[in-house]
């Protein structure tokens, strides 16, 4: 497999200024492909040219967006054998997932926002009666409030979901009646170029999707801030975040961000300990740890302390690390041998903080491939800073705590807040809990998401909400429009 990749611009697939860089396999470290590196003239040039799309898009018909949109999705679920080859090539991850949870998700969104283009934009207000004054005659005033389109939103995506996070920001952006210039990670983009073919297939007018890539910084931060760009979505880290915010901020530009995360998991001593070790054990397996929303942070009431460590222990064992394109993988590579190398100096600093490593610790034995073993830090405290930084990697940290005011303070005590877990066998106590905990989500007794629940972050975790019809809400402004009765 490999394959040489074209910028996006106004409906034309464009030569680099910059030349391509190589994206690489994190499993077998061969070459996947060649991806463009974009020059800041030719981002401005894609976000000029969404610019000028965006007036006619706007005005179309909803139905006329929404039927793009679900060819788009149909046309994804057509060619899904050979996407998830390729997006289980650039990310590393198992062929269950890259198919799964990476393109079926993708082409999902797409359908899901297909259907949400057709949703209502106005609410009708209460009539206001007004007596006579320096502002006119009394009268009665009705009210409607309607939902507008942005207008040019940069979606600026993660490495770890290629197929899943795009989708998530550009479908509804689309939905609305925005246009978008989508620029990528720089570790996985070619999934991405998929998706954007699907969309021209499906008839997207040019200049609605615009396609930039590159390993340089500032391929983003001309995606940022290009004066054409009215929104940006980002998901990534909160140092980047903080970055965009401050550039969206001098120009006050829309943000949706969704950020880090360090999810607490209060494990109660009424528990279901083999449930919240399956939850908690999917950190070591999902993208090989590589997911904001990750259990990674266990704090375990003392009573079944030692027990859960035993066997979140054993529950490593079982987990099959290697290629993910062989039959049983469970555990694949991490992105690069950069970011393998910050998760092992991570477990390291455990050790030295005083931490004892229960499993995992050292690098697999594998003669190829990004690859960090399932480890398992116990007798870890809240000051530590494996506990209170984002490690991003099959890594979980557990933390003692005696009881429910102790286990919530230390839950709290982060400066992450995106999606906490509760494991207890009384669910009002776990309700109860679940009501004090500062996270923008609470998983009780799971780690399933409910795909039309608000999505986003407290604290350092993030700005905005999305998925369901709150990503059509964060995709548009709100005009009122008022008349005399």
């Amino acid at each position: 497999m490999s394959i040489t990749e074209k910028l996006y611009i106004g409906g034309a697939w464009t030569e680099p200024d910059g030349g391509h860089y190589e994206i690489v396999n994190p499993a077998t470290e061969e070459v996947v492909g060649l991806a463009p590196e974009a020059s800041r003239a030719q981002v401005y040039e894609a976000a000029a040219a969404a610019r000028e799309a965006f007036g006619t898009w706007s005005r179309t018909r909803p139905e006329e967006r929404a039927e793009i949109l679900d060819r788009a999705a149909a046309i994804m679920a057509r060619d899904a054998d050979a996407h998830t080859l390729l997006a289980r090539a650039e990310t590393g991850a198992t062929t269950a997932t890259a198919r799964g949870m990476q393109v079926a998700v993708g082409s999902s969104r797409f359908r899901r926002y297909a259907r949400g283009a057709l949703e209502p934009v106005e609410e009708a207000l209460p009539p206001q009666i007004n007596e006579a004054g320096p502002m006119g005659k009394a009268g009665v005033f009705g009210a409607v409030a309607v939902r507008r389109p942005v207008g040019v939103v940069t979606c600026v995506t993660s490495y770890n979901n290629p197929w899943a996070n795009p989708a998530g920001k550009i479908a509804p952006a689309l939905a609305m009646g925005n246009t978008v210039l989508v620029k990528p990670a720089p570790q996985d983009p070619l999934s991405v170029f998929a998706m954007v073919r699907a969309l021209e297939e499906a008839g997207a007018p040019p200049g609605v999707v615009n396609l930039v890539t590159g390993s340089a910084p500032a391929v983003g931060e001309a995606a940022v801030d290009s004066p054409d760009v009215d929104m940006v979505s980002f998901t990534g880290s909160t140092a980047v975040g903080q970055a965009i915010g401050e550039v969206c901020g001098r120009a006050m530009k829309r943000q949706l961000m969704e950020l880090g995360g360090k999810g607490a998991a209060l494990v109660l001593d009424d528990a279901d300990l083999d449930a919240a070790v399956m939850g908690i054990g999917t950190t070591f397996s999902f993208y090989s740890g590589q997911i904001c929303t990750a259990p990674t942070r266990v704090l375990a009431q003392r009573g079944i302390y030692e027990r859960l460590v035993e066997k979140l222990a054993a529950y490593t064992g079982y987990l099959k690390v290697g290629d993910p394109a062989e039959k049983g993988t469970v555990v694949g590579p991490v992105i690069s041998a950069a970011h393998r190398d910050r998760v092992e100096s991570y477990v390291e600093l455990g050790r030295k903080e005083g931490a004892r490593i229960v499993t995992g610790g050292e690098r697999p034995d594998l003669a190829r491939g990004f690859y960090v073993a399932p480890t398992l830090l116990a007798d870890c405290t809240n000051e530590m800073r494996v506990v209170r930084e984002e490690i991003f990697g099959p890594v979980v940290v557990v933390v003692p705590f005696d009881d429910e005011e102790e286990g919530i303070a230390l839950a709290n005590d982060s400066d992450y807040g995106l999606l906490d877990y509760v494991w207890s066998g009384d669910v009002a106590r776990a309700f109860r809990i679940a009501g004090r905990l500062r996270a923008g989500g609470v998983g009780i007794n799971t780690i399933g998401r409910n795909m039309e629940a608000p999505f986003g972050g407290f604290k350092k975790s993030g700005v905005g909400r999305d998925v369901g019809s709150y990503a059509l809400h964060a995709y548009s402004e709100l005009q009122a429009v008022v008349w005399p009765g």
